[in-house]
């Protein structure tokens, strides 16, 4: 059963390269039979966070955040692609991530991690998992590091480099099953 799965990208930096793990990780859930729409914050231009979107009267919420609310609402899951910046979460990542809170409940969420060095933004998944878990969609076990990203994924988001296929496909196969358990489950109810 199709699954829909946003795909979070978490710079906004002129020269950003994660799009290229973005379109691939894209591609790679759509071939599965999956909605993956891109949520880009450069593209959003959502304001640093002054209120989350439930503290909006209803209806009053800017188009962005409604949006991004009725989205979220409708997904069984979260692909998360982060770059590091100095050994933590982009902050145009964490401003999207912090408008929000109980759409993401119940759901899991998968972290993408990349740089432009050798140890592929471990370190930011690291801080990363921990938000994530806090806002009630915790991570699956396995990340999908990529170090030296220029290199490993073209401009298009075709990889360069036969592993990223292989460690995608695993990774996605843990994201999937997860997904699928808690989208189950939820359809039963939840705590809360």
């Amino acid at each position: 059963m199709p699954l829909t799965i946003p795909v979070i990208l978490g710079s906004v930096r002129t020269d950003r390269i994660g799009n290229r793990a973005a379109q691939f990780l894209i591609a790679q859930l759509e071939a599965r039979g999956h909605a993956a729409p891109l949520v880009d914050p450069a593209e959003l231009k959502l304001p640093l966070l002054d209120r989350m979107y439930k503290e909006y009267p209803a209806g009053t919420a800017p188009e962005p955040l409604q949006r991004l609310a009725d989205l979220f609402r409708g997904s069984d899951a979260f692909l998360v692609v982060t770059a590091e910046y100095n050994h933590g979460v982009p902050p145009a990542l964490s401003n999207t991530l912090d408008h929000f809170l109980e759409e993401y409940f119940w759901r899991p969420s998968a972290i993408c991690c990349y740089s432009a060095g050798q140890f592929g933004g471990v370190r930011a998944a690291m801080a990363l998992r921990a938000m994530l878990a806090e806002m009630g969609m915790s991570s699956i076990p396995s990340l999908l590091p990529i170090p030296r990203l220029q290199k490993a994924i073209d401009s298009q988001g075709i990889p360069a480099e036969p592993w990223i296929t292989t460690a995608a496909n695993r990774f996605l196969d843990e994201l999937e099953w997860h997904a699928e358990a808690l989208r189950d489950r939820r359809q039963r109810g939840t705590p809360y």
